[in-house]
């Protein structure tokens, strides 16, 4: 009798536990990714809890429920009582990736907020069409490109958006920022466990809020501002109109496309990460999930795709079964459409979240250099260079910004250099890709391929798909540009790769003798 209370206390904590991970996960994705919207472009905080969060919802919750279902499938199947659902949620570093690279540029572009959040579901469609298309061949493109390749650029998002700019919302809160790093740090890194079995994400969320509001009432917060605890009713409605904006969308389509992949190829990863873990799920039914409800959100307002999370095995040893993925896919959905999601996104203060995004990073950075081969390293470490210029930009954009100083107006030598870091930023995810590819096929002695990826870098960069010149990334004819910087870095490309091929006739020529 007490080995049976104890085992089901041991349940309720873990399902318990696995549902605040996979709860508080999403809320501070969406927190985060209003923040840079609201605070880094200025953009009106309406529409993002009104139709951005329900919309995104949408897709969270419906995905949660099927997986629910595949679970219960799965365990009537096997006859088994312990099956662990897949956790699935939306994906933070594309999200991240939406709000730095999409939306906020295209808003400062328009000062459209409308016309900005139609662009954002245009882009969401555009991935869940990739991954619907991708799911089929996600295997195929994982052997193609190397894994320094694939996984180099998402690696550099969680170093540099993931990991370097949360830990400034740390420091600008310091007192709250540290209380919540060392208890979730202690509980995700060191895996302790807090008095009473209170799970330490939930402890960080409980003691910095509450940290937050005291410091903030006392007035030692320059920027505290009061949280709006009014819960609206925000029902998503199906909508075509981001149709409309597919021309001014399509140039975005360069980041659509490595997100949607990199996306499949993860839940192939997560897929076989549960089969080992004893939940052998058929790898179409959660390719096909996540795809379908990526796409259904963009018809009802969201913006930022689903995924299935890493950490089923996680998840599984914390004794969770299907409840926690029911749980929170219900609470995510019906609490956008009440508003208490809206609740959380205002009041739970982004110090509190920060250190969950450097864990996040940490964790993809450690896949990237696991995943590849050792002598790979210096591949995944090259492709973290174009989002560097990302990053350098969009500090150097928020102090231009407040100064209200255009480039152009910037001393000769300062332009040129905002005109290169433009360059690098536009398109670094299919940047990345495709530096982190060369590098690893040069590595391995592969010169052809290595010198077929500096080729399509010299192709890409003609229109603009990668190092467009044009400051909101556009894409473009190469003839209707007036400046020439497109050319002479397509030529530069074009030299570099013609220099991998010479390599390759010495090296064959060698081999011959």
């Amino acid at each position: 009798m007490i080995s049976k209370i104890v085992t089901n206390q041991h349940k309720f904590w873990g399902e318990t536990t696995a549902f605040l991970a996979l709860f508080l996960d999403n809320v501070g994705t969406l927190i985060f990714f209003s923040a840079i919207l609201v605070f880094t472009f200025n953009y009106p905080a309406d529409i993002i809890l009104t139709r951005m969060i329900p919309g995104t919802a949408i897709g969270i919750c419906a995905g949660d429920l099927i997986y629910t279902w595949l679970a219960l499938r799965l365990m009537r199947k096997t006859g088994r009582n312990d099956i662990t659902a897949m956790p699935l949620g939306v994906d933070t570093p594309s999200t991240i990736g939406i709000a730095y690279a999409v939306m906020g540029p295209a808003y400062i572009a328009t000062r459209d907020a409308q016309l900005t959040w139609h662009i954002g579901m245009a882009t969401l469609f555009m991935i869940g069409v990739v991954k619907i298309v991708i799911s089929f061949f996600g295997g195929w493109i994982q052997r193609i490109i190397p894994t320094a390749g694939l996984l180099g650029p998402i690696a550099g998002i969680g170093l540099l958006l993931l990991g370097f700019l949360p830990i400034i919302e740390i420091f600008n809160e310091a007192i709250v920022g540290m209380v919540a790093l060392g208890l979730i740090f202690t509980a995700l890194m060191s895996k302790l466990q807090l008095p009473g079995r209170i799970p330490g994400i939930l402890m960080a969320v409980i003691a910095g809020t509450g940290i937050h509001f005291a410091l903030g009432y006392g007035g030692y917060l320059p920027e505290f501002q009061l949280p709006s605890l009014t819960m609206n009713l925000s029902f998503p409605s199906f909508s075509i109109d981001f149709i409309r904006t597919m021309p001014q969308s399509i140039q975005y389509l360069p980041v659509a496309i490595p997100f949607g992949i990199l996306t499949i190829i993860g839940g192939i990863n997560n897929t076989e990460s549960a089969r080992l873990a004893g939940d052998d799920y058929r790898t179409r039914d959660i390719l096909l999930t996540e795809a379908f409800t990526s796409l259904i959100a963009a018809f009802f307002g969201g913006v930022a795709q689903t995924t299935p999370y890493i950490g089923h095995p996680a998840y599984k040893k914390m004794g969770a079964t299907w409840w926690y993925t029911l749980l929170a896919g219900l609470l995510i959905g019906i609490g956008s459409v009440v508003g208490l999601l809206s609740v959380f996104v205002s009041l739970i203060p982004r110090a509190v979240i920060a250190p969950i995004f450097i864990f996040i990073g940490f964790e993809i950075i450690h896949q990237a250099y696991k995943s590849s081969p050792p002598s790979h390293s210096p591949a995944v470490s090259l492709s973290f260079l174009p989002v560097i210029a990302c990053l350098v930009l969009i500090i150097l954009g928020q102090f231009l910004g407040a100064l209200s100083i255009p480039p152009g107006k910037l001393p000769l030598r300062l332009q040129l250099l905002h005109q290169t870091l433009t360059m690098l930023s536009n398109g670094f995810i299919v940047t990345g890709l495709l530096w982190g590819s060369m590098l690893a096929f040069l590595i391995d002695h592969r010169a052809r391929l290595a010198a077929l990826c500096s080729a399509a870098c010299a192709l890409l960069t003609l229109f603009g798909i990668i190092h467009s010149v044009m400051p909101s990334g556009e894409l473009y004819l190469p003839w209707c540009i007036a400046s020439n910087a497109h050319y002479t870095l397509a030529l530069a490309y074009l030299a570099l790769s013609g220099i991998l091929l010479l390599l390759t006739g010495r090296s064959d020529n060698k081999q011959q003798a």
